[in-house]
This record gives structure tokens, sequence and C-alpha cells, in this order.
């Protein structure tokens, strides 16, 4: 077994899983890079106009989000405001193809896309759609004109920047404005490829292969394309979970939902021109190799051991998909901008294709030993991955299905038999899964009552209850949380504080408070939103997440990842609490909980180290403009990795470990570790400092409660 402290970076638009088998091959790389440039610069692009079925689908999507979906919101000219600036965002969230003359013209539409979608007029939609494709062939033009006068005409020495997030800055004024913008986007593109130390004609190649696939893509654009988004656009305003599938997007979401596990295990998005990686799935082939983290931006994919590398910036989240899916046993490489490096440096993570066993994304127990004074607590550990249970095997009668519930109770059973001081549940990372498995799994540590409440649309109440009497484990308990974990994970987290059952340890979760459903249509379905989920406090989980009573440094930035970070999340709400009966409270313990946490982190080198690191990245995370001057990027970069490398061999020195004399060096030792099972050298729990604070808090509640009970004696 091993642990691991899991960084990453969330925010969700279109969600792919990319662990799933799939019969598709992704073309040929003659069929798809063979064309000559210059025919299909003369090629126009076509006019999309929406279908009848697609006027109709529109129209029942409405119908079933007025009628079924959580929140009510009125189509109105309000709600027609919020779809336009919706639908302008999806296309051009950056500000980089619209120009101010483009939104006046769409300026009717602003009030009229209520009464559109209502009736099914998709007009108002592909007329946004069309133009959009148009300043799109237009940039890609004009990058490859660019090109063509060769990258040694660009002035690198000249004072310059180019804004990063342009959001909410104001549409471009004119087309000089507008070339002035995609002239600077270019040379950044250059610049961070010299910084990787690329030769200038290996630049100029790659990126001329980059813009023309760009714009034969662009080419194979069909209507379909610009309805899911338009549609998208539109369900975003009820929430972040609710969305339309089209008719293909419809039949790769059931494959997803219905096959074998199978790939790199991990879920992407579309971010911008990037491929983002979401999440990793637990014991999947990406998780074991331990390279590819959250965040990190695939930019190049190759096959087997010596692939050539092919560019993926600016391409279909679908083809990106197919070229890293493959057949188990076979080898994939990404090159990737990884999150937390914030130097631009790229990096290759071979990874080899396999099956994600349920077996392996099983609970798992450890002991550890925390040392407070002249005693030793023996502290057992269960690692809950994901909520997951076998349905397959359950529902034919197999007496020995996998489920959470079933795992952790064989290993607290196990756990007994060792004479454990005290329990901790780690559900860092734990992204969900199985509400029965949740309720069930609560049940093992109370004797019975609600664990959750489900609010659905109509407003009706109903209550998970405890489906065993039986209290498995009945000692001291603590349970770890963070910002990835979600849903399920929440539920039970947020039982144990209500019930002052366990102490909460770690950061603010996700809160992922809400329950979706799939709505078949005449064309695609629909996914909305259903229900939400509220403690037995009352307590929404939905936005909020868990507040942990006692917290733990956090590299996750509240603002980009979490429920909270995402467009028109419902927000958090209370209910009438359910009637349950809470263990003795824990509350009378936390302010001395707290004191004797603060005060052994305020020397802990691991703890130093990630406050430290958090004012790192915080720094250059709120930087909004990089510098295009290619000696004063070079000195920045630098001194981002001076830095970085200070701080690693500072929490190496602590720790009486030998230094590294650069990020190189360190970055090639750690991928040296790892074997091929995906475990590194120092891959055990007394290495990981936040599995052993949280041993170290739980002692102490075990020390105090003690001290409590005998004082209680004596009275």
């Amino acid at each position: 077994m091993h642990f691991k402290a899991r960084t990453a970076r969330l925010n969700l638009f279109f969600v792919l899983l990319l662990s799933l088998s799939s019969t598709l091959a992704f073309a040929k790389d003659s069929e798809n890079s063979h064309v000559d440039t210059d025919k299909l610069l003369e090629q126009q692009l076509d006019v999309l106009k929406p279908t009848l079925n697609q006027a109709i689908a529109s129209v029942n999507v409405v119908q079933l989000l007025q009628r079924n979906s959580y929140e009510k919101i009125t189509i109105d000219n309000n709600s027609s405001d919020k779809i336009f600036q919706s639908y302008l965002d999806t296309l051009d969230r950056n500000r980089s193809f619209f120009l101010a003359s483009d939104i006046k013209e769409f300026e009717p539409y602003r009030n009229e896309l209520d009464s559109a979608l209502k009736s099914g007029n998709l007009k108002p939609a592909f007329d946004i759609f069309n133009r959009y494709m148009q300043r799109s062939e237009e940039r890609i033009r004009f990058a490859l004109k660019y090109l063509e006068a060769g990258l040694n005409n660009i002035d690198f020495n000249k004072k310059e920047s180019l804004t990063i997030d342009r959001e909410k800055s104001p549409w471009l004024a004119d087309r000089k404005a507008q070339e002035d913008l995609w002239r600077r986007q270019l040379k950044d593109s250059v610049l961070n490829m010299k910084l990787n130390e690329k030769p200038l004609k290996e630049i100029q190649e790659l990126l001329h292969k980059r813009y023309t696939n760009q714009l034969r893509r662009l080419h194979q654009t069909r209507n379909e394309d610009a309805f899911q988004l338009y549609l998208n656009a539109f369900t975003q305003l009820y929430d972040p979970h609710t969305q339309y599938f089209s008719p293909q997007r419809a039949e790769t979401f059931d494959i997803n939902m219905s096959l074998s596990l199978e790939g790199i295990g991990a879920v992407l998005q579309s971010e911008d021109e990037y491929t983002k990686v979401v999440s990793i799935v637990p014991a999947g082939p990406a998780d074991k190799a331990g390279q590819l983290k959250p965040g990190d931006r695939i930019i190049a994919v190759s096959q087997g051991e010596n692939g050539k590398f092919e560019d993926v910036v600016g391409m279909r989240l679908d083809e990106v998909v197919k070229l890293i899916r493959g057949p188990k046993g076979t080898q994939v490489k990404l090159e990737t901008i990884p999150s937390t490096s914030k130097d631009g440096k790229t990096r290759i993570y071979p990874i080899t294709r396999d099956k994600v066993k349920l077996e392996e994304q099983s609970a798992q127990k450890e002991i550890v030993t925390i040392k407070q004074g002249d005693r030793d607590y023996r502290i057992g550990v269960i690692e809950i991955p994901a909520f997951y249970i076998d349905f397959k095997a359950a529902q034919a009668g197999d007496p020995d299905y996998k489920s959470t519930t079933r795992d952790v109770r064989k290993l607290l059973k196990e756990l007994n038999k060792e004479n454990i001081d005290g329990l901790i549940i780690d559900l860092r990372s734990n992204g969900g899964g199985s509400l029965q498995e949740a309720n069930q799994l609560s049940g093992l540590f109370i004797n019975d009552g609600p664990t959750v409440v489900v609010r659905d649309s109509r407003g009706r109440t109903e209550p998970q209850q405890d489906p065993d009497p039986e209290e498995v484990y009945h000692g001291p308990m603590a349970v770890m949380i963070n910002r990835l974990s979600a849903s399920a994970s929440e539920i039970f987290a947020g039982a144990m504080q209500d019930y002052q059952r366990a102490v909460i340890i770690g950061s603010q979760s996700f809160g992922k408070g809400t329950v979706q459903t799939i709505q078949p249509l005449n064309h695609g379905q629909l996914k909305l939103t259903v229900a939400k989920f509220y403690r037995v406090s009352g307590q929404s989980t939905q936005n909020r997440g868990v507040i942990p009573d006692i917290s733990f440094p956090s590299l996750f930035n509240k603002e980009d990842i979490g429920e909270s970070a995402l467009p028109n999340a419902l927000p958090w709400d209370e209910i009438n609490p359910a009637k349950f009966k809470a263990f003795d409270p824990l509350t009378p313990f936390m302010p001395a909980l707290r004191e004797r946490h603060n005060k052994r982190i305020s020397n802990n080198p691991d703890f130093l180290y990630l406050k430290d690191l958090k004012t790192f990245q915080q720094r250059y995370d709120s930087k909004n403009s990089i510098t295009l001057n290619e000696k004063e990027r070079r000195n920045e970069t630098e001194a981002m990795r001076k830095e970085r490398l200070r701080l690693e061999n500072q929490l190496r020195k602590a720790k009486e470990k030998p230094v590294y004399k650069s990020l190189e060096e360190l970055e090639e030792a750690q991928n040296a570790n790892v074997s091929q099972y995906g475990k590194r050298e120092d891959d055990k729990p007394e290495e990981d400092a936040l599995l052993m604070e949280s041993g170290n808090i739980l002692a102490d509640m075990i020390e105090l409660s003690s001290r409590y009970i005998a004082d209680s004696a004596k009275q």
C-alpha cells in the first residue's frame, strides 16, 4: 500500500473519461496531415445551418428543464441576456476572436434567445457561431502567413507583454488590434518553445503543422458542434452539471459508462487551445506511473517507445482522446506543461495502457506508530480511493462481490484484532461514487439513524437510513479530506462530523452536493440535476462542502478548484435537521487540539514547505501578463526555477536528505524511483506529513478524552 499527497486544479466544462476502452481508431497520420496547405487555404468554410431535429431537440430541452430540473429558472429577457453572455464566453472566453463590431451586430439577439429557444429558432445561435468560425479561420490564416515570413524576423529584444487572461478585457476594437493580439500570442508560443530548447527551424515546422491541422479541423466542423455548444451555453444557466449530449457524444457517454476501464485512467477537458488533465482515476495506469497530475496541460502525444510526437494544441478533445486511448499493454507518451512548474518547461511522461482493476481501487489499510511522550499510539489507517461497488456481481448473487463497505468492514475487523488505539479514514482526492456505499459505510461507525437527506425538485425530502445496527468500530476516529474529496466522500465526512463521531482534518472539500440523471431526447440526451444532498444537521454539502475541524494548508486555489469555482453553481442552503442522536461531543476538545497542532507545525519542515510553496504559487498565479522579451523571460524563468529548487532543497536539508544542483537532477532522481507499479522509494506512510500529523491530532484526542473521563470519574 502507498499513501500519496495529491495536488490538482479543477474547472469543468466538457469532461471525458479517458480510462475507457474504445473501438474507434484514430486516423493515420498520412490521412490527417498530408493535405496540401495551398489547396486547404483555397477552400471556403461551409455556412452551417441547423436541422429540424436540432430545432425539436432544443424545444424538448427547454421543456424538460422547466419541468424536471432542481433549479427553477424563468425563461425570459433576463435569462436571454445570460444565455447570450454564456454563449459568447463559450466561444471566445479570452476575447481573442470577436471584434467589438461583431458584438454590436449581435446585440439584437441579447433579448431574443429566450423566445428563440422556446420556438426552436436556432438562427441566432448559428449566425454567431458562423462568425466565430470566420474569425477562427482568419486567425489561422494570419498565423500561417506570419510564419511564412520566417521566425528570424521576430524581435525577441522588444519590450512588450501579453495579457494572459482577457476574460474581462474589452472586445477587440478593430482588425489592427486583433492582429496585434494574434501576433503576440504567436510570439509567446515561439518563445515557450525556444525556452524548451527547440531550434527555430523545428519551431517553424511544428507551428506550421499545428495551424494547418487546426485549419483542416475547422473545415470539418459540422452543425452538430455548433448546436451542442449553444445548448450547453443555455443548460449551464441551471448549474454546471446540466449538459446536453449530441447523438455522437451521447453514444460515447454510454460506452464510457458500460465498458471495462482500459486506457491510461485520466479525466480530460478542453481549456482554450489546450487539453487539460482534470483528475486521475485511482489505481489507473497514470496514477501508478505517478507523474501525470491534475492541472497538467497535454501539448503532444506519441505512440510506443520511439513514436513521433504529434502536436495536439488546438486539437478537438475527442481527437486527443482517440490518440491517447489504446489497447492494454501498449505505451503512450505525453508531453505536458506541468501545472506546478510555473516555468513553462515541458515534461515527457510515458504511460503503459492497462485496465483499471476494481481490486486495485479497493480500500487498503496500514498501521502507523505515533510517538508522543513516553507512549506509542498504534493508529490504523484506511485509505479509500473511491466509493465503489461491483453492481454486476452483486446483482448476479455473487457472495464475494466487492464494495467499499464490505472491504472496509473486513479491514476494520482485522485492525480491531491488531489492537489499534485509533482510526483514520483517508478520503483525500476521493471523488465519490456510489451513494449507497456512502450510506452503508457511515453505518459501520454508528448504531442507527439517518446518514444523508435527499431533496428532490419538488421539495420532498427523503433521509437515507443506516441499514445495519452493528457498529463495527467503536474507538476514536479521524477523517482526512481535501479539496478533491467530493460527493459521496462529503456525505460520509459530513455524517461523521454531525454525529460527532470523528474529528475532520484537512482542507475544505469540493462541494458537489447534487444528483444528476440522464433523459433521452429525439436527438441526443440531456443530463440534468434533479436533487440535492443535505447532511443530517440540515446543511447542504453543495457549494460549501465540508469544513474541517482542524485545517491543513492546501495548494488548491478555491478560486479555480471546487464547486464554488464553477459557473452558476447551485448555492449552499439549509433545511430542517433530521432526527438523529449524536455521540459525546468532540467540540470541547477542539481548542486544545488546534493549539497543540499549531505548536507542532510551527517548526515542522513539511508544513513550512507547504506554506512557502503556496506563497510561491500564489505569487505567479496572480500575474495576468507575461513578458515577450526573451532575456526578461529567461531571467524570470531562471529565478522561478531557482526559487523552486531552493524550496525543495530546504525541505530535503531539514529532513537530512541529499540536495540537488538543479530541478532537472531532482526530477530525474524522482522519476528513476518510480517502479513498474508506480511506487517511489519514499512512498511510505511515514513520509506523508499530513497523514502523520493527523495521527498526532488523533493521539492528542485520545489523551485528552482519557484525561476528561478520568477527571469526571474523580468528581
